[in-house]
């Protein structure tokens, strides 16, 4: 069957329109790109926000401060009485060489608040200038211990050019048997190490005999 040079235009026509449009169809196995807004656009405006509390305020579950001791604690009396009379320091690092001597401590009682108090200065030869000494509370007196909240400092020439190295807080006398001293537990130099031997030393109070009256003279 003849067909008119139109007719056969216009199905030509029709079928380069489907080549093209199949052409232009996106393949089913490669999906489209992304969105560069996807999942959507950008706000105009960022959200806003409550201001934060200021942390000025807040309380820290450690103290700030060492509370203060009100009573010191006594659990041995016996111990309590000994270290009434603790009355001489003596100084471990420069104790055996010839001419030292024992420096002077002071326990006293202000309340039911224990204190002690005490300072050796070295006569030693070649440690003079050399000191040690202690400042501080008691805060618990037990069988063979007493504990002492404050610090000790010992200055030696030798050691960061004379500038005194200190230790400090909860300080811990130790005793044992019937021995009549107290040694600093914390007693290593925080500066060179050493061991200091930093002792607390019972002296029995002198007792005073009473003088004897004088006969009356007739």
């Amino acid at each position: 069957m003849n067909r008119s040079p139109l007719a056969i235009g216009t199905l030509v026509a029709a079928l380069l329109a489907s080549v093209a449009a199949f052409a232009q169809a996106p393949s089913p196995k490669e999906p489209q790109p992304p969105s560069s807004y996807y999942p959507a656009p950008p706000p105009q405006q960022a959200p806003s926000i409550q201001q934060g509390a200021s942390t000025s305020g807040l309380s820290s579950p450690l103290p700030a401060n060492v509370p203060k001791i009100e009573r010191t604690e006594i659990t041995s009396d016996a111990e309590a009485q000994l270290f009434t009379d603790a009355r001489r320091i003596v100084w471990g690092r420069h104790a055996k060489i010839k001419g030292a001597k024992p420096g002077d401590v002071t326990v006293t009682k202000q309340g039911a608040v224990w204190m002690v108090k005490g300072r050796i200065d070295s006569v030693a030869p070649g440690t003079e200038g050399d000191w040690a000494a202690i400042d501080g509370v008691v805060e618990r007196i037990a069988p063979g211990v007493v504990q002492i909240r404050g610090e000790v400092a010992f200055r030696v020439a030798k050691v960061e050019k004379g500038t005194p190295c200190k230790v400090g807080g909860l300080l811990n006398f130790k005793r044992s048997g019937k021995s009549q001293v107290w040694r600093l537990a914390e007693g290593d130099n925080p500066c060179d190490g050493a061991r200091e031997g930093f002792d607390l030393v019972y002296e029995k109070p002198t007792e005073k005999k009473p003088v004897p009256a004088q006969a009356k003279k007739s």
